[in-house]
């Protein structure tokens, strides 16, 4: 049966019909987590990001942006793809199928994972439109393992290998675990590189490598460090703050982006709420990007 849900990302109308769908964004959950190496629960990551949205619009504007995000672009949420639970090919098979949908229809998709393996058919999708695209990565780890199994750090071996990303236009930013500098196919900028550098200049940074191309943006809240966000599955500390990528986030209007999700939101392991809030205000932030290259509803 398809899952119902209650709650809509920031109130917007829910369509769960994706042929009555008529929008320009359309927010989407993939509510699996079978792909994860370490603490499960992601699986309930997308309903508590909504949840966690009830604490953010009882402001006019989003501070400090200063358009209404719903004058500029129709949004709709169309609840979350529907799979067999244990069926892992199943589900990648659904939200490839489902967001290629969406897409022929014009509208560009924001989805809220789940663990971080529903990127792969998501660039899947996006890619069978645009062809090899320019690609942005928020992380703690670079997800290029090449192991003959699938799971959550495989996705961008097999997107380079099926030429889903150009990795001259591809960059990482906020890793902190291991990675071949010399093999490594992919520009990093480390968490301690963008410490240095600053929210305003990484985002500088990331808009030369990924130039005006068609670009796909991934957000996994473990780029944050675990004060910031402890309720993910694989939590390493000396990460990001929420407030330093919410800067680089809104350093990256303009920018050619066709598609986006953020991942890893892992509620067992978020008692407070804390990391479902950064999660929310993250993904509302990306709406807004989104929406600062998109047309103005008419």
């Amino acid at each position: 049966m398809p899952t119902t849900t209650l709650t809509t990302f920031m109130d917007v109308p829910y369509v769960p019909d994706i042929a009555a769908i008529d929008a320009d964004i359309v927010i989407q959950g993939a509510p699996f987590d079978l792909a994860t190496t370490n603490r499960p629960g992601t699986r309930f990551g997308p309903n508590a990001v909504r949840t966690a949205t009830a604490g953010l619009h009882w402001e006019p504007l989003r501070w400090p942006w200063t358009f209404d995000v719903y004058e500029r672009q129709r949004i709709v949420d169309r609840g979350n793809v529907d799979f067999a639970y244990a069926d892992m090919a199943g589900m990648a098979a659904a939200l490839q199928r489902d967001t290629e949908t969406i897409l022929a229809k014009g509208a560009r998709v924001l989805t809220l994972g789940g663990d971080h393996y529903i990127t792969l058919p998501l660039l899947r999708a996006h890619a069978a439109k645009y062809g090899p695209l320019a690609f942005i990565q928020f992380d703690a780890h670079c997800d290029t393992d090449d192991a003959a199994f699938d799971h959550h750090g495989v996705m961008f071996h097999k997107a380079v290998g099926e030429r889903l990303i150009d990795p001259a236009h591809a960059v990482q930013i906020g890793i902190r675990t291991w990675y071949d500098p010399a093999t490594h196919k992919f520009k990093v900028i480390d968490a301690d590189r963008a410490t240095e550098l600053g929210p305003k200049q990484t985002a500088t940074k990331i808009r030369t490598i990924v130039g005006d191309r068609p670009v796909y943006l991934t957000f996994d809240i473990d780029g944050l460090d675990p004060a910031f966000a402890p309720g993910t599955g694989t939590p390493v500390a000396g990460g990001l703050s929420t407030n330093f990528a919410l800067q680089m986030l809104r350093g990256l209007t303009g920018l050619n982006i066709i598609g986006a999700d953020l991942v890893e939101v892992s509620p067992p392991y978020d008692p407070a709420g804390v990391t479902a809030l950064a999660g929310a205000t993250v993904a509302l932030d990306v709406l807004h990007v989104l929406a600062s290259t998109g047309r103005s509803v008419t």
